[in-house]
């Protein structure tokens, strides 16, 4: 099981770190262009997705506080709610699969580092 959960914690650290950089190196005007949100506020969404990343990965790697990395992945899942409910009503349904499936498996990975294998 921790084999699994530390596969999940890469990948979603490598996924929200991708997706946070991004709201970084995109141009203000295409960003806001995607959806239709304040440039600050996606801003604050990218940071918290890499502050996420890290929090996935750093205090379990190296021992320090590993408490905080069920705490980033908690914390990681209404960010992905938001997610769902801004892809569903801006777009088909259908898209918001992608954030459902990832605010799952965060939720997961939260639990599993709180119960299963702390």
């Amino acid at each position: 099981m921790s084999r699994l959960l530390w596969i999940l914690q890469v990948l979603l650290a490598l996924l929200f770190l991708f997706a946070g950089a991004m709201k970084f190196v995109i141009p203000a005007e295409q960003l806001t262009g995607q959806m239709h949100m304040s440039v600050a506020f996606l801003r604050f969404i990218g940071v918290a997705e890499v502050l996420g990343a890290i929090g996935l990965i750093l205090p379990r790697l190296l021992r320090i506080r590993p408490g905080l990395t069920p705490l980033a992945a908690a914390l990681l899942v209404p960010i992905m709610i938001g997610a769902v409910v801004v892809v569903a009503s801006t777009g088909p349904p259908v898209q918001a699969l992608l954030p459902l499936v990832t605010g799952i498996l965060c939720a997961f990975v939260a639990w599993g580092r709180w119960r299963v294998a702390p």
